[in-house]
């Protein structure tokens, strides 16, 4: 879901309506730190490029409001852009090679961050060895796994388990698929009224396309090369039934919410906070298909290599802030990462009123019924994932996309 940059909802219809700011700074090269020595901050106010990839202003918009309003020592503002996530990776680097950094925090979802570690892009946190980051306090059973998917790389700031589900309309669809077949047979009989967004551009596909292996029961689900034989052969035939393929999620949100799909692939977030924001009607359903495990996701704020001290040391300060318990309250937000924190301990009673009245109005008990009962899988490793990506367009989408 994308925002304005003031927080609120942004226009379905024109998500990039705001202007939003560009920085352009000259980097110099980011001087060598011992082994578990962080730099200092300079003293000096600096102004931090951010770019976000994942939609994940919309959960920590109001937590760099909050820390330039208590730290504009530190930080005088930040410079905001956004990006599709297939191009990050390539922009980093071309600003690495031409040593121009003008973005020092990266706000991205497992995609960018698989492709950045493939190229190795980011600055390697753990090497600080800082208490403040130290992910043994910081996450659970539920979280670590996917914090440990960059590698000391970054840190996660938010954390869902995920879905995938099925969404749909009651007066469309009375009786809803319960299982992969059924999915499949109602798409057979409902020509282009199934859609799910493009997996390289969209948590929600990429969730629907790593949970289809637990689904279909296939040999690997851990391995889209040599082990999902039953997976591309499926999506193959469920593509004969599908127009296209959104670019992104919100593009698929707003075909249902119009009316033009009665059924979309979705996730527990994505459920929840259209609904919130009144763009998706309040009596949609969800179903869950037989073998259900989730697909745990989240948002990663990473650094990109070759930042000058006092760039670096501001963008570290940045991400402790972003990780105390009263920061990563804000993120339940309006359900849009549905819980959001990634940080143990964070429970919805410490959450803004808001978010607490949106959750008891238009969250699900069965998600939480659901997140105690259903295994909870992690993301495919990012050469692995990055495979994923490339098979799917390949030979499922990549021609249909739009």
């Amino acid at each position: 879901m994308t925002r304005s940059v003031t927080g609120t909802p942004a226009s379905m219809k024109n998500p990039g309506r705001r202007g939003l700011l560009a920085l352009s700074l000259a980097a110099t090269a980011m001087p060598a730190f011992a082994q578990g020595s962080a730099p200092r901050l300079s003293g000096r106010a600096v102004t931090l490029g951010i770019i976000d990839v994942a939609g994940n202003l919309a959960l920590t918009q109001k937590i760099f409001e909050a820390y330039t309003g208590a730290h504009a020592d530190r930080v005088s503002r930040f410079a905001i852009s956004r990006a599709p996530a297939p191009e990050l990776a390539g922009k980093i680097r071309a600003m690495q090679r031409a040593n121009r950094l003008d973005v020092d925090i990266v706000l991205t979802g497992t995609d960018g961050l698989a492709a950045g570690l493939e190229m190795d892009l980011w600055e390697n946190i753990d090497r600080f060895a800082d208490p403040a980051l130290n992910a043994d306090t910081l996450y659970d059973a539920g979280s670590r796994p996917l914090h440990d998917f960059a590698r000391g790389n970054g840190m996660l700031i938010a954390y869902t388990p995920q879905g995938p589900f099925v969404q749909y309309m009651a007066d469309r669809v009375p009786q809803p698929p319960t299982s992969v077949q059924a999915l499949l047979d109602w798409a057979k009989a409902n020509p282009n009224k199934l859609l799910y967004p493009r997996p390289a551009n969209s948590g929600v596909g990429r969730t629907f396309l790593m949970g289809l292996p637990y689904l279909l029961g296939d040999t690997d689900p851990k391995d889209p090369v040599k082990g999902w034989d039953k997976t591309w052969a499926y999506l193959a035939e469920l593509n004969n039934h599908i127009e296209y393929y959104p670019s992104g999620t919100a593009a698929m949100i707003r075909e249902f919410a119009q009316g033009g799909r009665d059924i979309i692939l979705s996730t527990m977030g994505w459920d929840i906070n259209p609904r919130a924001l009144g763009i998706v009607p309040k009596e949609s359903k969800i179903a869950v298909l037989d073998g259900f495990h989730f697909v745990s996701d989240g948002h990663y704020a990473v650094l990109p290599k070759g930042l000058p001290q006092d760039r670096l040391a501001a963008a570290l300060d940045v991400v402790r802030f972003m990780l105390t318990p009263e920061q990563q309250a804000v993120t339940y937000d309006e359900g849009y990462l549905y819980p959001g924190p990634a940080r143990k301990g964070v429970t919805l009673d410490l959450a803004p009123e808001s978010s607490r009245k949106v959750i008891q109005e238009y969250g699900r008990p069965i998600y939480d019924t659901l997140m105690a009962e259903r295994p909870i899988e992690t993301p495919l490793e990012p050469r692995a994932l990055v495979a994923a990506f490339r098979l799917w367009d390949e030979r499922v989408g990549g021609q249909k996309t739009r």
